[in-house]
């Protein structure tokens, strides 16, 4: 780990994922108030394996450590000044407002079904994620959940499938349809 980090900010989302609550907003607020020197150690009921990369693309790295009550520590940090976030990846993924506008008419109808309601994270995210892989391109899956996925959505982006979130009553309806560039990366041996 880097030795310019001087100063820890903790954050510990774990009882707010165990009331169901999605702690992304939080976690990304704290990351992004983080000045020179500072770090983020972040407390959390399982490790948060999408949230690695979503942060390593802001510029962070990270150390992990499993704790003695199955709980996990993740500390984030900048390595060097040159990892500064950038605009660079701005705007590549939908914003919510887009995904919830997304036209959905003229794909076929959902392939697979998934109830995810009553899941904790990470295990709706690890349930979708299974699932596509048993779908053909072109092909849509149809996923319940308590709340709106929001590790998922990086790993959907990274993997070209489109998304359509749309708010109910009681947690939120997805639509994916699979777009086959996993599938195509997979065969070339990317």
């Amino acid at each position: 780990m880097k030795e310019s980090v001087s100063r820890w900010q903790t954050l510990d989302v774990r009882d707010d994922l165990r009331k169901g609550k999605e702690p992304i907003a939080k976690i990304l607020a704290a990351a992004a108030k983080l000045g020179p020197g500072e770090g983020l150690r972040l407390l959390a009921p399982f490790e948060p394996v999408p949230l690695y990369t979503v942060l390593g693309n802001k510029g962070f790295a990270h150390q992990t450590s499993p704790q003695k009550d199955g709980s996990w520590e993740i500390r984030f940090y900048r390595e060097t000044q040159d990892t500064l976030p950038s605009q660079k990846n701005a705007g590549q993924a939908l914003s919510r407002k887009a995904r919830e506008q997304l036209s959905t008419e003229d794909w076929p109808p959902p392939k697979l079904h998934l109830d995810n309601r009553g899941l904790l994270p990470p295990e709706p995210m690890m349930s979708i994620l299974s699932a596509l892989e048993t779908l053909q391109p072109g092909e849509v899956l149809e996923a319940i959940n308590d709340r709106e996925p929001q590790f998922l959505f990086p790993e959907l982006d990274a993997r070209g499938h489109a998304i359509a979130v749309q708010p109910q009553d009681a947690g939120v309806r997805l639509l994916i349809r699979h777009s086959g560039q996993h599938l195509k990366e997979r065969e070339e041996g990317v």
